[in-house]
C-alpha cells in the first residue's frame, strides 16, 4: 500500500468505486435490453463484462483489505473503507442479478416483455443506484434518504406486476412459464431497488453514524395481499 496521505488513498478508491457503480448499472440495463430484442451477441457481451466487473471488484476488496491492514484506520476513515468494502458487495449483488436476468431471455418473448415496461422501471431503479453513489462521494445524508423514499415507488409497482400476473395465471390458456419470467424479472429490478436502499444506508451511516436496517417485501407478504 502506498504511503501517500490516508484521505487520498481513500479518495482513489472511492473513485474506483463510481467506476464499478457506473459499469453495473449499465450493464444491467443492456441486460433487460437484450432480453427486450432477443439480442444473443449482447447477453454474450454481458457475460464478458461481468466478467471484467467481478475482476475490478476483487480488486477494490482486495486493497480495501490492504488498507485495513496496513493503516488501521479509525473513526471517519474506518467508517469510510467499510462503507466502500458493503457498497462493492451490493454491486457484485446486482451484478449478479444481470445475468439472472439474460438466463430468462429463452423463456419470455418480447411482446410480453414490452408490456410490463420493466425497462422504464429499470431505469428508474438504476437512477437510485447512481443517486445512493452520488449521495456517498458528496456525503449528502439528505439524499441518500430520498434514495430510499424512491424505494416505495419500486415495491408499488412490484407489487402490481405481482397483481397483474396472478390475474392472468387464472385464464385458462396463459403461459404460466412466461408469467413467472415475467414475474421474476420484475423481482429483479425491485432488488436492484434493494441494494441501491441498502447503499444508501451505508452513507447515512458513513455521515452520521447512524444505522438504518431496510426492510424488504417477501413472497408472503405479496401471496397475503393478493387473497385480500
Amino acid at each position: 500500500m502506498s504511503d501517500r496521505p490516508v484521505h487520498l488513498l481513500i479518495k482513489e478508491l472511492s473513485l474506483i468505486l463510481v467506476e464499478l457503480s457506473d459499469n453495473v448499472v449499465r450493464n444491467f440495463l443492456d441486460a433487460l435490453h437484450a432480453v427486450k430484442y432477443h439480442d444473443e451477441q449482447q447477453t454474450c457481451n454481458i457475460r464478458k463484462i461481468d466478467n471484467a466487473i467481478d475482476a475490478l471488484e476483487i480488486n477494490l476488496e482486495e486493497r480495501c483489505l490492504a488498507f485495513l491492514a496496513t493503516h488501521q484506520p479509525v473513526a471517519k476513515d474506518l467508517r469510510a473503507i467499510v462503507t466502500i468494502i458493503k457498497i462493492n458487495d451490493d454491486l457484485k449483488h446486482i451484478g449478479a442479478l444481470t445475468l439472472q436476468i439474460i438466463d430468462r431471455m429463452p423463456e419470455i418473448t418480447p411482446e410480453l416483455l414490452e408490456s410490463f415496461e420493466f425497462e422504464n422501471i429499470a431505469l428508474h431503479a438504476g437512477e437510485m443506484v447512481n443517486k445512493s453513489i452520488e449521495a456517498f462521494v458528496t456525503k449528502d445524508s439528505i439524499l441518500a434518504g430520498h434514495v430510499s423514499e424512491m424505494d416505495e415507488i419500486i415495491d408499488s409497482i412490484h407489487r402490481k406486476v405481482f397483481m397483474r400476473v396472478a390475474s392472468l395465471m387464472k385464464h385458462p390458456h396463459s403461459d404460466v412459464d412466461q408469467l413467472i419470467a415475467a414475474l421474476s424479472i420484475s423481482r429483479y429490478i425491485e432488488r436492484m431497488a434493494d441494494h441501491a436502499t441498502r447503499i444508501a444506508n451505508e452513507v447515512v451511516f458513513l455521515v452520521t453514524g447512524q444505522i438504518i436496517r431496510h426492510t424488504e417485501w417477501s413472497h408472503e407478504h405479496l401471496v397475503t395481499s393478493a387473497r385480500d
